[in-house]
């Protein structure tokens, strides 16, 4: 796919699509809640759509109505074995988060994705889960998928210390700990986007978190909720950096979801001198309108608990890091090298073709700024974040053509984002 290149400005109004995360989640515990949940604003992205295709399969009736999902919900105890292998995509979030939930259910299941999703390491969550009693394996010593698993119904309670800071790893032992007999006690090892804990409150359940430690108790029962997803932050992410790094722009980007623990993005660009303004700030729906203009921006280092809040939004900050001035340097987010590509590496090989200075360390990357960027042949290898990072990249190419290879990655969590930038692209 050829890419826009060379825009002169930038400026209008959008809503980014639902926020990933939510929308998993609010599939899962609709599924799992008793009576019928509603949700409006899912993202109906590919991974999305593949959590709702496995809960069909698990025999959850779930409705597409367009501008509302209904889930009618089953409980624990009503999901069925499913007649076919559940095919996860190219969801991480997806096949992890749904381990947990079947962690607890006596009957057999194989779990398999696409290319990308069976090179991605599941030890991290057969690990604890094996320590509960459930007999799962994958290929490797890593545990990659596909995966066979039964669970059991007499799930172990497990005190488990997370060796990685995960919000996938993390909410799949939660979902574990939910079906257990008794208390489970999870530490975290960073904290990480909370939306799992916050939907366990929104339906009716209970959970405790002091600091890193979080205790559950199993035997919880869910009710039906209204579920109102706000915009996805990681979304908003590529138009924020947009905004700030092509001439003469402003960008309005509504309804954008500002959970705590996935703000990272916003404190680093005050770090670097970016104009960025929120109003319209719902305190209950944790969204907030955010206005963005083009700015002179300064390197700055990016590591430690910050990471966690902004893991997903390391690429496009990769970017917006060679158009600062100075250097700016990322540290602690080893856990790139295990999303849908290894992020480091990718992310540094894409930009340095268009003309920019990275160097790829093993936890992170060290990143001069004020580089020109020129045209280049880019691989998404099937990862959406990199696809429209790039995209936005070529909006600062002067010289020659950007192509991007597997664009189409970039419906795994934004179907409408090339509507979108004709939308904000002027010039």
């Amino acid at each position: 796919m050829k890419l826009q290149t060379t825009a002169k400005s930038l400026s209008g109004s959008i809503r980014v699509p639902g926020d990933k995360s939510i929308s998993h989640r609010s599939i899962m515990f609709g599924s799992l809640a008793k009576g019928v949940t509603t949700v409006r604003d899912i993202l109906r992205g590919e991974d999305v759509l593949s959590t709702m295709q496995v809960f069909r399969d698990l025999g959850v009736q779930i409705e597409d109505k367009g501008d509302v999902v209904e889930i009618h919900g089953v409980g624990f105890e009503g999901l069925k074995a499913p007649q076919n292998k559940l095919d996860m995509g190219n969801s991480g979030t997806s096949i992890r988060l749904i381990s947990g939930v079947l962690a607890g259910q006596d009957f057999e299941v194989e779990m398999f994705g696409d290319d990308s999703l069976s090179k991605r390491p599941m030890d991290r969550v057969t690990i604890p889960l094996r320590q509960m009693g459930v007999d799962v394996s994958g290929q490797t010593d890593r545990d990659l998928p596909p995966l066979k698993m039964k669970g059991r119904s007499s799930l172990k309670t497990i005190t488990y210390q997370l060796p990685v800071a995960s919000a996938q790893v993390k909410s799949a032992l939660i979902f574990a700990a939910l079906q257990a007999d008794g208390e489970s006690v999870i530490i975290e090892k960073e904290k990480t986007r909370n939306h799992t804990e916050d939907m366990i409150v929104q339906f009716g359940g209970e959970i405790q978190v002091d600091g890193k430690e979080i205790r559950i108790l199993g035997g919880q029962e869910f009710t039906a909720q209204e579920v109102v997803v706000p915009g996805d932050i990681s979304s908003a992410a590529f138009w924020l950096v947009a905004g700030l790094i092509v001439p003469n722009s402003k960008i309005i980007l509504e309804n954008v979801g500002i959970n705590e623990t996935r703000t990272g993005i916003l404190d680093v660009i005050k770090a670097m001198g970016g104009n960025i303004q929120l109003s319209n700030v719902n305190h209950i729906a944790k969204s907030a309108t955010i206005t963005v203009e083009t700015s002179e921006l300064h390197g700055t280092e990016i590591a430690g608990d910050i990471i966690p809040r902004l893991i997903d939004e390391l690429p496009i900050i990769t970017l917006l890091a060679t158009q600062a001035k100075g250097r700016t340097v990322i540290r602690d987010a080893e856990e790139l090298k295990v999303k849908e590509t290894d992020r480091i590496q990718v992310v540094a090989d894409a930009l340095n073709a268009m003309g920019a200075s990275i160097e790829p360390t093993p936890d992170g990357m060290i990143i001069e700024g004020k580089t020109s960027l020129h045209g280049a042949n880019i691989n998404t290898f099937g990862d959406h974040r990199i696809g429209m990072m790039a995209a936005i990249a070529a909006l600062l190419v002067q010289d020659g053509e950007v192509n991007l290879e597997r664009a189409e990655a970039i419906n795994t969590s934004y179907p409408d984002f090339f509507k979108h930038m004709e939308v904000l692209v002027h010039g």
